[in-house]
C-alpha cells in the first residue's frame, strides 16, 4: 500500500517531501495530519516547505506553525515568498521560477493543491506542480471553503485521534489572523477529516483525502 511504503520505519534513505502552498496555513490544511504521521513514523525524512504568498503577520505564522510541525526533522528548509495573495496567475515568471527552483530538491513525494480548487491562486500552484515535475507522485490536497469546490478523491491517509488533535491546535494557535473567517473552526476541520475517515472505512476513524492523478505501481 502507498501508505505503507513511505511510512514505513527503518528505511534509512531519508523520504524526501515537497510541500508545496500559495497561503500562510495551506500545507497545514491539506496535509498537516499526513505530515506528522509521517514525522512520527520513524523513517528519517527531509523536507521542503514552500509558501508562495506570505507577508507581514502571515509570513510569521507560517514560520512558527511550520517550526512546530518539522521540529525534530533532521533535514527540513523552509522558503517563503511574498507575491501578493490572489494575484499569483497574473505573476507570470518569477511564480513560475520559485517552483523551478525545487527542482534540484529530487522529491520522492510531492504535496500541492488540487486542480480544480476554485481558488485561482491554488489553481495555479497545481498546474505549474505538473508542468515542473514529470516523474514524481503528485498528491494533490483539499482546502475547504466557502465557494464549495470539494470534490471525489482516492488517496486517503487514516489519521488517529491525537494526530487529528495536533493537527487542529497547530492551526488554532498559529494562525490569529485567520479566526475570524466563517469557515477557520475546528469544527469545520475536524468535521472534513471525519468524513473522509468515513469515505475510506478509516478504524480511527479519521483522514486526510488527496487526488491521485497519476499512479506507478512499481511490481516485482
Amino acid at each position: 500500500m502507498l501508505g505503507l511504503q513511505l511510512a514505513r520505519a527503518g528505511a534509512e534513505t531519508p523520504l524526501r517531501i515537497l510541500a508545496l502552498g500559495c497561503h500562510s496555513d495551506d500545507i497545514e490544511i491539506g496535509c498537516g495530519g499526513t505530515l506528522l504521521a509521517l514525522k512520527d513514523s520513524g523513517r528519517p525524512l527531509a523536507v521542503r516547505w514552500i509558501v508562495l504568498s506570505t507577508q507581514g503577520e502571515r509570513r510569521d505564522e507560517a514560520r512558527a506553525s511550520a517550526d512546530e510541525l518539522l521540529e525534530g526533522i533532521g533535514e527540513a528548509e523552509l522558503v517563503f515568498h511574498d507575491f501578493r495573495d490572489g494575484f499569483l496567475p497574473y505573476a507570470g515568471a518569477p511564480v513560475k521560477e520559485a517552483v523551478e527552483d525545487a527542482k534540484g530538491f529530487e522529491p520522492h513525494v510531492i504535496f500541492t493543491h488540487q486542480r480544480h480548487d476554485l481558488h485561482q491562486d491554488h489553481r495555479l500552484l497545481c498546474e505549474l506542480t505538473w508542468n515542473t515535475f514529470r516523474d514524481h507522485l503528485i498528491l494533490e490536497y483539499e482546502i475547504p471553503k466557502y465557494d464549495g469546490d470539494f470534490g471525489v478523491p482516492n488517496v486517503f491517509v487514516p489519521l488517529d485521534l491525537e494526530t487529528c488533535r495536533r493537527k487542529v491546535d497547530l492551526l488554532m494557535r498559529h494562525f490569529g489572523s485567520q479566526r475570524s473567517k466563517r469557515w477557520f473552526t475546528e469544527d469545520v476541520f475536524f468535521g472534513l477529516m471525519r468524513l473522509r475517515g468515513m469515505e475510506s472505512g478509516s478504524s480511527s476513524p479519521f483522514a486526510e483525502a488527496f487526488y491521485g492523478r497519476k499512479l506507478v505501481l512499481d511490481l516485482p
